[in-house]
């Protein structure tokens, strides 16, 4: 299965179990948008990405740890 930048819970659990270690909380959203494109199952292009789908992303990942 192909990840999109939608898929923002299934980005977020990807994140936490590849980097356990982490605060979300305190991710950088350039470095969180190098993480998400690092993913292995992950297929979208980083023009498609902004702002709103970074919270969103970053918010699923701190839900995901609590």
């Amino acid at each position: 299965m192909a990840l999109k930048w939608t898929d923002t819970l299934d980005i977020a659990i990807e994140l936490d179990e590849k980097h356990p270690d982490v605060d979300p909380r305190t991710v950088r959203f350039t470095d969180l948008m190098q993480w998400v494109m690092d993913l292995d199952d992950f297929d979208d292009v980083e023009a498609h990405c902004g702002e709103r789908i970074l919270e969103a992303i970053q918010m699923a990942w701190i839900e995901e740890r609590e």
